[in-house]
């Protein structure tokens, strides 16, 4: 399920959620809505290799992913997760909801 919101300065992001209302990823902003529109019809069309994925950890100790575009620009960022495999978890859930787009 896909969440499309404006911001205070009229930018525009996407959310991607799970049935039950989990964040999966919230995109950067884009300052076009129509930009953000081809970013989500592109995403049903590609199929999400590791490499689409940036994994990290914060501060805190908390793991996350980025998810990249094919040329390695930023289309969104993941929620903290606990663990490895909860973000690992999380990026497979964020490709079955990706795959429903498509």
């Amino acid at each position: 399920m896909i969440n499309i919101h404006t911001d205070s300065d009229n930018t525009h992001r996407f959310s991607v959620k799970t049935e039950n209302g989990n964040t999966l990823l919230t995109s950067v902003a884009f300052p076009d809505k129509t930009e953000m529109d081809e970013t989500i019809k592109s995403l049903g069309a590609a199929t999400m290799n590791r490499n689409h994925f940036e994994r990290n950890t914060n501060t805190e100790g908390k793991f996350l992913f980025s998810l990249k575009d094919d040329t390695g620009g930023t289309i969104g960022h993941s929620e903290p997760y606990d663990s490895e495999a909860g973000m690992e978890n999380g990026i497979k859930n964020l490709r079955e909801q990706i795959q429903f787009l498509g």
